[in-house]
């Protein structure tokens, strides 16, 4: 961490660009899983992405050491891009795209839950309440947001609660398998091994509707806006700021994906969602933000 570091005038753009970044893949799977399905639509996405990153990399000149590091990449895509952008392919044929980035945002949530089971981190009573405030949020969110409240829109929540232990789950693998290897490594290789995950699953998944020139558009954005450009940018505010400061788009990334979903989905912002949104931002502030000396554990994966 760099808890000294001062955000400058270029990292909070940078951190206000990628939350609208992140904000937007929510709006841009509403839009094109309900016709290439979820499987198909997280496939696009991690192939996409995989394959421009490792063009960067290429061009960068900085071996991706496949040979030795394969296992993680596989492991590490899998828990940290096929299964979350599966699950939230999934619940974008039924949520709103605000509600599903409002509970994306517990992943560190989650993560701290992972951390103490798998790493023995301490459960301070500041990341109890905060566990305790973001479960109630998603709860009355669930259950008293604008959606009517179905089994669908249960099922669609849980995958997004899924999604987001999954990141957990990753943060915590990678912690205590992949701490050497380089992050934009990772990242590029995580990608390409989602990829290779997900493609024996297609035919489980078949496309629901024509695909137009307009949702090969959106499906691109996701895959090199959302995936590929987005990772650049949050490594560069990891250096930059630290992790624990990089972090902080976790909260502005629900704030852009209400405004975008009601821009261009018409979908509705309610006081309700408003009170939920509330709840899982102090959440998540609580169990991040650690204050000294007590450690603070910050999830390795925010991805969107």
């Amino acid at each position: 961490m760099n808890p000294g570091v001062v955000m400058r005038s270029a990292d909070i753009f940078r951190l206000l660009i990628l939350a609208a970044i992140w904000g937007a893949s929510f709006l841009f799977l509403r839009i094109v899983a309900p016709v290439l399905g979820a499987l198909w639509t997280a496939e696009v996405r991690v192939a996409l992405a995989g394959c421009a990153m490792l063009l960067f990399m290429a061009i960068s000149k900085r071996a991706m050491d496949f040979k030795s590091n394969w296992k993680q990449y596989v492991l590490i895509g899998t828990l940290n891009s096929a299964l979350p952008f599966a699950l939230f392919s999934y619940a974008a044929l039924t949520l709103p795209a605000g509600y599903s980035a409002i509970l994306n945002a517990t992943s560190p949530l989650w993560g701290a839950l992972v951390g103490a089971a798998i790493l023995g981190e301490r459960l301070s009573a500041r990341k109890l309440v905060g566990l305790l405030i973001g479960v109630s949020g998603v709860a009355f969110l669930v259950r008293l947001g604008p959606v009517a409240f179905t089994p669908q829109v249960l099922m669609a929540a849980l995958a997004c609660v899924g999604a987001a232990l999954c990141y957990g789950l990753a943060g915590a693998y990678s912690k205590k398998t992949s701490s050497d290897i380089a992050p934009p490594l990772m990242a590029t290789g995580s990608q390409v091994g989602a990829a290779l995950v997900l493609l024996p699953f297609l035919p489980l998944s078949p496309v629901k509707a024509e695909v137009t020139p307009f949702i090969l558009l959106i499906a691109a954005m996701l895959a090199l806006l959302c995936s590929a450009v987005a990772y650049l940018i949050y490594f560069r505010l990891i250096a930059d700021l630290g992790p624990t400061k990089a972090l902080t788009v976790t909260f502005l990334i629900p704030l852009f994906a209400l405004l975008w979903g009601a821009l261009f989905l018409h979908e509705a912002i309610t006081v309700n969602m408003l009170i939920g949104c509330a709840m899982v931002v102090v959440a998540t502030w609580l169990v991040v933000f650690q204050p000294p000396p007590a450690a603070t554990s910050v999830p390795d994966h925010v991805h969107r």
